[in-house]
């Protein structure tokens, strides 16, 4: 290679990471300044409480949308199910990709950054679930059909607030039903590092698939619109981290390349044995 080609490569290469890092940290930035304003929205105001108020009926005492088809059986029922068994496969693909190519054996026909892409798009579907269950397992801020300002028994509990003796664990905070469509927020990564306004559109509309089963539940009586907003920011918190360790195989340039099968290498075979 021509020395003045190899300088220019080696430059261009360097200012792309430079790029890279400075991108992550207006990320984290905007990570941390949203995290704050979701705790004082949650600790200081009344935005729960207003929002849930429009959707609760105080003459007759109840969440008219709690019980409906539309809430329980098509959103809380079909929808979930097709989104989590979603996740599921893609995970499935992702996985079986990883075995065949540890192996060298014949698999998917994808390039190094669409590889790379699949295997963000699976890490995103399993993890950000999975800490939203998590955290739900080990927090007492309750749902509002459970506080005693609407149909239940248990003070209102706001994100600082001390924990009062003898409460339960409410496995309410985040919305678990939202997350089982937030993780498509990172389908934004099949636009990224070349294409950042369609990638911005492309996390935008997945995001607003677990906003609108977020929404549902709120209708219901089932979460808070925090709860909503919080599993919102661990989706894109999620999904910043896994570009972030994945930044250099998604700045390969595929261009459109396709890696050729493998062929079944003997230590492959040999550790099978």
């Amino acid at each position: 290679m021509h020395p003045n080609i190899r300088d220019r490569a080696v430059t261009t290469s360097a200012a792309s990471q430079q790029l890279h890092r400075h991108d992550f940290r207006n990320a984290l930035v905007l990570l941390l300044a949203s995290a704050l304003m979701l705790t004082v929205l949650n600790q200081y105001t009344d935005i729960d409480l207003w929002f849930a108020d429009l959707h609760f009926d105080r003459e007759h005492h109840r969440f008219p949308w709690q019980h409906t088809w539309f809430s329980v059986t098509l959103m809380h029922g079909y929808v979930k199910s097709v989104l989590v068994w979603s996740g599921l496969l893609i995970i499935a693909g992702a996985l079986l990709d990883l075995v065949l190519t540890s192996c060298r054996l014949p698999s998917f026909p994808l390039s190094p950054l669409h590889r790379a892409q699949l295997r963000v798009l699976a890490l995103a579907a399993l993890l950000e679930p999975r800490l939203v269950k998590t955290i739900k397992d080990y927090n007492y801020l309750q749902c509002p059909w459970s506080v005693d300002r609407y149909t239940g028994s248990e003070p209102l509990l706001r994100i600082l607030d001390a924990v009062p003796s003898g409460m339960q664990v409410s496995d309410c905070f985040p919305a678990g039903h939202a997350s089982v469509g937030m993780w498509l927020v990172t389908i934004a990564v099949f636009w990224l590092p070349h294409d950042r306004r369609k990638a911005l559109y492309a996390g935008l509309a997945g995001l607003s698939v677990g906003l609108v089963l977020g929404w549902v539940q709120q209708m219901r009586g089932a979460h808070f619109i925090t709860h909503t907003l919080w599993t919102a920011w661990i989706a894109v918190a999620v999904a910043v981290v896994l570009v972030a360790a994945f930044s250099r195989q998604l700045r390969t340039s595929a261009r459109g390349s396709v890696e050729p099968a493998s062929v079944p290498t003997s230590a492959c075979l040999s550790a099978s044995r």
